[in-house]
């Protein structure tokens, strides 16, 4: 299955319109985008990847 950046704008659009409208929350909308770049798998999924890595070693390092 492909999916072309246009899938992904639009996709982008439809979530930005969801939250103008008050239906979805700005943390719903972190996740709703992170989903987007993981399942779209375009080329920024590698850096979002590394970013969500990231905060997660950093979230299990608390308290070390």
């Amino acid at each position: 299955m492909t999916v072309t950046l246009s899938a992904v704008l639009i996709l982008g659009v439809a979530v930005a319109a969801a939250l103008k409208f008050r239906s979805l929350t700005a943390g719903g909308f972190i996740l709703a985008a992170l989903f987007g770049f993981y399942l779209a798998s375009t080329g920024a999924a590698p850096a979002v990847n590394q970013f969500v890595t990231a905060i997660t070693d950093a979230a299990a390092n608390i308290g070390n």
